[in-house]
């Protein structure tokens, strides 16, 4: 690489770092702007106290050894002095990292809040293309990499100031001492941007392997069931490993290079001291300077040492921060997706659901599983529901059936065709029914508030009263992370009654009662039909005894609708639907024959 180019880049990489840092103090300005004068004035303090060391030492101390006694006015005199000039330095001390940090804190706060609402509101599909735990990751440990520039920032700022101004008090002092001095800046900053240059990759590195294990780490809690079905701990303890070893390795390297960095700070000014010590030495001799002057400069050039090494943290905190500013705004910046519920038309004709040559492809895998590995999954499907019908869907693996009911709820919009439904509400319960870890009334309340009156109403048309008024709590137990402490069957039911909370006039049932007995499933279509007539119900189902409940079937094939028609009516005029209904009880005996009594 030419140096044109490296001094491109590095150029290109503190413009973007300004830039970041310009956005976050936006945020919030008043109290960074409090912080940065709170900085400058400690700045401008530090510099008078040196300022103050050399009075002293010259009218009072001096004059005390020379002529054996002082004026005891000149003596308070200099004690007001230093005492004055410690207090202001304290008071801009406080005032500049009490602003700070509140202004780092408050910038992590709305970024993650700017974070969580992006997430919250892209739809399903585009959650989809994505893992749940890098998504976490950057409104969490990206946020925190990305403020961890803000507060040193400050301080970084007033040691700018510091050092022009000590620059120019020491020049005027003593020209030859005073260069001694400030050629060490330079070289500094030579040092800074050669660690800013070699760290940077190593920071982008680590904060990408960061989220990586935060996805994987957060999947292999969700699968724990199966890993720990299937033996596979081991497996899955060491793909972690690998990730996380990754992560090390960077953030290993990084800290090779600061510790290295670090050290050079340190041996710099030291080095810079002794030169003043003996430069100064020389100067005294000559009459040049002061007792008070050599001593002052040496004086302020100690403070400016840590305040130096400041400068250093930003620039060594600046590609951490850079690192996870850019995974934040990879999520804020990306345009919000178009949600497929807005694209849901009005019926017109008093119809509960209209769908009219709706086709669906994905790019890419099927997340539901439908489709025969074109991507197509649906085509040319159009069909109308009468308000209050019970509707079943009814196909093999991959028919489509998931996705058409997916559709209609208006998480996914169709690649063509329109679809339009009732003005009433729509509610959608999944074949793995969601639970909450807080109680069973969180879960069914959700964001809205109903008295216990509708919650027990709902609870009764899901037949899951009884089972809830003998938890310890009743309305109040909680259940647990995804309702661990509750079984299928009971998870289902809540499911369905929160459903029935909202009371929908198109409600969607994805295979939702498969974790039901016959008896208890064909209790809760019957509580559906009598006390919620004018809702329409949409069901995948695959249980015969479910089937034959519905006012009428959709029978699907190949992701299109092969026939429709009352159970009775399709078991005679369609063989593949009857070979499939029969192949569907032959398995339910099966399994029911073989599960435990």
């Amino acid at each position: 690489m030419s140096q044109s180019t490296s001094a491109t880049g590095r150029f290109e990489r503190f413009r973007n770092g300004g830039r970041m840092i310009a956005a976050m103090a936006k945020l919030h300005p008043r109290p960074f702007v409090i912080a940065v004068l709170g900085a400058a004035l400690f700045a401008v303090f530090t510099v008078a106290s040196s300022w103050v060391v050399r009075r002293v030492i010259d009218r009072v101390i001096i004059p005390r050894f020379e002529a054996g006694q002082v004026a005891t006015a000149t003596a308070l005199g200099g004690l007001s002095l230093i005492i004055a000039v410690g207090l202001a330095r304290s008071v801009a001390v406080v005032v500049r990292r009490v602003w700070a940090t509140k202004t780092m804190w408050m910038v992590a706060e709305t970024l993650t809040n700017d974070v969580v609402e992006r997430l919250v509101r892209q739809p399903v599909p585009w959650h989809a293309r994505r893992a749940d735990g890098d998504l976490v990751a950057r409104a969490g440990v990206d946020v925190d990499a990305a403020v961890g520039v803000m507060a040193p920032i400050p301080f970084g700022t007033g040691t700018i100031v510091m050092i022009v101004v000590a620059a120019v008090w020491m020049l005027i002092t003593d020209l030859v001492l005073g260069a001694v001095a400030v050629a060490v800046f330079p070289v500094l900053m030579v040092v800074n941007l050669v660690y800013e240059k070699r760290v940077a990759h190593h920071y982008d590195e680590a904060q990408d392997h960061l989220g990586v294990l935060s996805a994987g780490v957060h999947e292999s809690f969700e699968g724990v069931q199966l890993v720990k079905a299937y033996g596979a701990e081991r497996r899955e303890t060491d793909r972690l490993a690998t990730v996380a070893g990754s992560l090390r390795d960077a953030r290993v390297r990084a800290v090779r290079i600061r510790a290295l960095f670090e050290a050079v700070l340190d041996v710099i000014p030291s080095l810079t001291n002794v030169g003043l010590v003996t430069v100064g030495a020389l100067r005294l001799q000559q009459g040049a300077i002061t007792v008070g002057e050599l001593s002052s400069m040496v004086f302020l050039f100690t403070l400016l040492v840590f305040p130096l090494r400041v400068i250093g943290f930003v620039l060594a905190e600046l590609p951490h921060a850079m690192a996870g500013w850019k995974r934040i705004r990879g999520v804020t910046d990306e345009p919000i997706e178009a949600d497929p519920r807005h694209a849901v038309g009005r019926t017109s004709d008093g119809s509960a659901l209209e769908i009219d040559a709706v086709a669906f492809r994905y790019e890419g895998e099927t997340p539901t599983g439908d489709g025969d590995g074109d991507g197509q999954v649906l085509r040319d499907v159009s069909m109308q529901v009468a308000p209050g019908q019970v509707v079943a869907v009814v196909g093999p693996t991959g028919s489509g059936k998931s996705t058409l009911v997916e559709i209609v709820a208006g998480l996914l919009s169709p690649s063509t065709g329109s679809l339009r439904r009732d003005q009433g509400a729509t509610a959608i319960v999944f074949q793995e029914a969601f639970l909450f870890a807080g109680t069973v009334r969180h879960n069914l309340e959700l964001a809205d508030h109903y008295d216990d009156e509708s919650l027990w109403a709902s609870l009764e048309m899901a037949a899951a009263a009884t089972f809830v008024r003998a938890l310890p709590e009743q309305l109040d137990t909680v259940v647990g992370e995804r309702g661990v402490s509750l079984s299928g069957g009971q998870r289902q039911r809540l499911a369905l009654a929160r459903a029935l909370m909202r009371s929908p006039r198109l409600l969607i049932l994805d295979d939702t009662t498969s974790a039901l007995d016959p008896s208890t499933e064909a209790a809760v279509l019957a509580n559906l039909r009598s006390s919620l007539a004018d809702t329409t119900v949409l069901m995948v189902a695959s249980r015969p005894s479910t089937i034959a409940l519905a006012d009428e079937v959709v029978y699907m094939a190949g992701g299109a609708i092969r026939a429709r028609g009352r159970h009775r009516a399709l078991m005679e005029s369609e063989t593949d639907y009857r070979l499939l209904v029969e192949a569907f009880e032959t398995d339910r005996e099966s399994s029911t024959a073989g599960a435990p009594a």
